[in-house]
This record gives C-alpha cells, structure tokens and sequence, in this order.
C-alpha cells in the first residue's frame, strides 16, 4: 500500500489558524454539547459572515460618530499659543486671545486667525474636517450654494451652505442613536404588555388585546401632523409619539410565546413551588421567549431609522440646522442638479439599513435550533 501525503497548510491557513499550544484538546463531538447557549449563539452568529462583519463594521462607524468632534468640527482640538495651552473644544475663546481686535469668539475659518496660530512657536491641531454641521465659511470662495464638491469641501455644501460630509457624519450619529432609543422603548412595552397578556391569559388578555386593537387603529401619520403644527419638532417629541404606536407588533410576539409556554411542566412546577408571578415570569418564563424579540431588534432599529429620515424629507421632523438624513434627500429633490446632496445621503442611508438587514439575518439563523452544534467547534 502506498500512503497519501497530505499538503502542508498554506502561508496563508497557517497565519490565520490558532496556534497548536492554544487549542483545547477536545473532539468536536464533545465540544458542541459543552458550550453555553451563548456561546453557542455567538458561534453561529460568526459562522454567517457577512452578518458578523456587518455589525463590526456597524458598531465601528457609530463609535466614530460618536466622537464626531474630533473628526468633523469648525474648532481645534487643541493650540499652542505664545506659550499657553487652549482646549477649544472644551471652552470658547475670544478673538483677542490670539492677536484679533475684537472680543467675540474666535472663528478658526478666518485667514488671520489660522495665519496667527501658524507663527513659528505657535501650534494648532485641526480635526480631519474643519467644519461643525452647522458651520458656515464665511472666507469660502463659493460664489453660490449648494456648492458643488471641492478641494474646502470633499462632498460639496447644501442650499445653506453646510459641509455635506459634517451634515452626514452628525447625520448618521442622529439616526442610529434616535433608532437605538425607540428600538429599546419599543420593546421594553411590547415585551411588558405580551408578557402581562401572555401569563395571565383570560379577561386581561380579552380585554388588554380590544384596547390594543383600539389605540392601533389610529391614524399616525395624522397625530404627528397635528402635533407637528402645535409643538416645536424635537427628537424627544418624535421619539415618545412614535415609541406609542411602536410596541404593538412586537406585544404579539411576546404574547403569543408566553401562551405558549405558561403550560409547559417547568412552569407548572415552579407554580406549586410558590414563586409568585413576577419571579415566573422574569426567571422562567421570559428567558425562553426572548427569540422573536433579539431576532427582530435589527429590523425594528431599521424601521425607526427610515422613519425618521421620512419625517424629516415629509418636513415634519427635526428642524435645520440639526443634522438630519431625510432633510439632505429632501434637498437632494428639491436640487437635482446637485446630485452630490442626494446620493451621498442616499449612499449613507441605504448602508446603514444593508447593514442592519445583514445583522438581522444573522442574528436569525443564529437562534435558530435546527442549526447542528457540531460545525461550532472550528470556530473556536
């Protein structure tokens, strides 16, 4: 008989696989049935791809929104000048303070006020782009706007004159954390309201469920009109309208998964055990019917973010100057020769929700049980 050889690894199998010293010395077949549901979760969330990727790709963009002012800002971060320190971000200076006439805070747009900090022994460290969302150059060579893209501004300007680049990066940093808030409101009530529904069953099921078909049969659109006209736009006031009209698909879920379960035998047991109903329902019950509430918070965070980009492009969202998505497509309409406006707010919007589709998906097949726990082991 002759052997086979088998080809060593590549260079490039080599560099990625985990060191021999570091792995377990265990089977597969032994590894899958040790792992935590966590754990297990977490593997088959890796084992899709572009799902893992997506959401580091994500939560790498929303932490660099996050610390916007230090990317995008009309401010220094920070100067060095005739041998003192300034923290501009932190505190307003006046022009005086460096070489100016008058005593109004320093704009570091103005030619004498960056020739002063550039004086030999002087020193300023400007963010990447030197432009706050609401920034307006008054030194700029533009002679109309929206200003088509240049070497000042990357990605151009709006009608108002605003850097595009600014206005999407603040933008972007709005919509995922007025998502994330809504997201969590939402399900908060959904998951609180299903559970009330879902455990106690009978005439407070019957009768919570008539009201919730009640209150879902309003008009949204139209209370937001009208609170629109009395109260002044306010990503709180949007955020609390929307967030009561926002649980009541997700109650269904969570009401449907508590009927469901409040009969098994662990429920029954902890019942003649004497847990009162707060403890079987938070330590038994709710733990197994989680699924369709993590499985829909991507697409849920997706929806609130297209809804507020449609209620700012319907005008009745936020108002300029705040950075708004909705408002540069609405521009972007309004100006199609300023194709700029429109397909870098399109291109923001349209990755942002990718991205979370993506998650979602993922998210998906990862609680799904029918997945087999023996490929996890190569993950590890």
């Amino acid at each position: 008989m002759t052997s086979q050889t088998v080809a060593p690894p590549s260079i490039w199998r080599r560099f990625w696989q985990r060191p021999p010293y570091l792995r377990a010395p265990v089977a597969d077949t032994d590894l899958a049935p040790a792992l935590t549901p966590g754990r297990r979760v977490w593997l088959r969330f890796k084992q899709h791809r572009l799902g893992y990727w997506s959401l580091i790709i994500f939560t790498s963009l929303y932490l660099l929104s996050l610390g916007g002012e230090l990317i995008s800002n009309d401010k220094p971060l920070l100067i060095y000048f005739q041998q003192h320190w300034y923290f501009p971000l932190f505190e307003d200076y006046p022009e005086a303070v460096f070489g100016g006439q008058l005593p109004i805070h320093a704009d570091y747009n103005d030619p004498f006020i960056r020739e002063q900090l550039a004086q030999p022994g002087n020193f300023a460290l400007y963010p990447l782009n030197p432009y706050y969302y609401d920034t307006l150059n008054y030194f700029s060579n533009a002679v109309h706007y929206p200003g088509s893209p240049t070497a000042e501004n990357l990605l151009g300007t709006d009608i108002a004159g605003y850097d595009i680049i600014a206005r999407l990066l603040y933008g972007f940093r709005v919509s995922v954390t007025f998502g994330l808030a809504l997201t969590f409101i939402g399900t908060v009530l959904g998951v609180l309201i299903g559970a009330v529904q879902g455990y106690f069953a009978g005439k407070i099921d019957l009768f919570t469920q008539r009201l919730i078909e009640v209150w879902g049969s309003l008009p949204e659109l139209y209370l937001l009109i009208i609170f629109a006209s009395i109260f002044e736009p306010s990503l709180i006031l949007l955020c609390v309208l929307l967030s009561l009209f926002g649980w009541i698909y997700l109650s269904d879920f969570v009401r449907a998964e508590f009927l469901r379960n409040r009969q098994l035998e662990y429920v029954k047991a902890a019942r003649a055990m004497g847990l009162s109903h707060a403890q079987i329902i938070w330590r038994h019950i709710l733990p197994n019917s989680l699924t369709p509430v993590i499985t829909f918070l991507p697409f849920r965070m997706s929806a609130a973010i297209m809804a507020l980009a449609s209620l700012d492009f319907l005008g009745l969202g936020v108002e300029a100057p705040a950075p708004s998505l909705g408002q540069l497509l609405l521009q972007g309409k309004e100006n199609l020769d300023a194709w700029w406006i429109a397909v870098s707010a399109f291109g923001v919007l349209m990755l942002t929700l990718l991205l979370l589709t993506f998650m979602g998906e993922a998210l998906r097949n990862a609680l799904d049980t029918r997945i087999a726990d023996k490929p996890l082991a190569e993950n590890l």
